[in-house]
């Protein structure tokens, strides 16, 4: 009775997984400074005015590259906004009305050169797994700092649910094309013929250093059901069995490893797995009569455990 007690609670223990969300924390660290000031790292060639600040970080997710903002094309409505004054409703409405979106969250701005800004709970789901951040440096003509369409999924189910992990990249200031103006200050023309977005580096009155950096920071991650209800349809038959076992249903399904565990929890068989198949055909007569747990692992890290009753 014991040993039955142990085979349903490590039965109990396996569970299926599908699509996965992810939780980060972003955090915008600038590094703002005329050289004069740090002739190692600062990026300014120019005093930086009195007033010297951030607009609010504004971050949306997404599921295709470019969506928001590109290099070479001219800036959207609402990347111009943020990109002039640091309003940032326009860009949101944009955001809300794009189906290629998901969420955007509006961060607090920085009221100096100097300092971070941190979102405390971005959540990203597997289906939009894009990122856009956009802040204006201020106060300019049209001059933000930007990251286009960076993805936090690393291609590795094996690790965080196939998410990030913790990473850092450099910010670099870009140019909106849409105000005239080559120093501090907010009073400028339009552009006329309006341009399109292009890197400030190395255009006065910065270098070719970085401004910044924005850490994704990874919390945790959870898993959905997409592909819980995929392994679900999986069918082992027949259950008792008198040592051979067909499972079915597999054509949508990339199986990693077929597994079969005694009452005690102790590996017994692995089965080897065969890709782009509907059915395998087990062979388990070499298996003393008995209770075993049979488990199916995939590719994409989900698991289903199926009790097996051999006669």
């Amino acid at each position: 009775m014991k040993h039955i007690n142990f085979l349903f609670i490590f039965f109990i223990s396996w569970s299926s997984f599908g699509q996965s969300t992810a939780n980060y924390t972003v955090t915008f660290e600038s590094i703002w400074e005329w050289t004069a000031s740090n002739a190692t790292d600062g990026q300014s060639t120019i005093d930086l005015p009195s007033n010297a600040h951030w607009s609010p970080l504004v971050v949306t997710t997404h599921q295709t590259a470019n969506t928001f903002l590109m290099m070479g094309a001219a800036a959207s409505p609402g990347i111009e906004s943020i990109a002039e004054t640091g309003a940032t409703s326009i860009f949101v409405t944009e955001v809300n009305n794009n189906p290629d979106a998901d969420k955007v969250i509006v961060g607090n701005g920085l009221d100096s050169a100097k300092g971070t800004i941190s979102i405390n709970s971005l959540e990203v789901s597997e289906n939009f797994p894009l990122v856009t951040l956009v802040s204006m440096i201020a106060p300019t003509p049209d001059w933000f700092i930007a990251v286009n369409g960076v993805t936090l999924r690393s291609g590795n189910n094996s690790i965080n649910n196939g998410w990030k992990d913790t990473f850092t990249l450099d910010l670099f200031p870009y140019d909106a094309g849409t105000e005239d103006g080559d120093g501090y200050s907010l009073n400028n023309a339009d552009s006329n013929p309006i341009g399109v977005i292009t890197s400030r580096s190395n255009i006065t009155p910065f270098n070719n250093k970085k401004i910044g950096t924005v850490t994704f920071t990874y919390n945790s991650s959870t898993l959905s059901t997409e592909t819980i209800n995929k392994i679900d349809m999986v069918k082992i038959f027949p259950n008792p069995t008198r040592g051979s076992i067909t499972i079915s249903h597999l054509q949508n399904i990339e199986l990693k490893a077929i597994e079969v565990y005694n009452i005690l929890g102790c590996l017994v068989k692995q089965i080897d797995v065969k890709q782009g198949v509907s059915k395998l055909n087990v062979n388990l007569t070499n298996l003393n009569k008995g209770i075993y747990l049979l488990n199916l692992k995939t590719i994409d890290g989900a698991n289903r455990s199926q009790k097996l009753v051999i006669n």
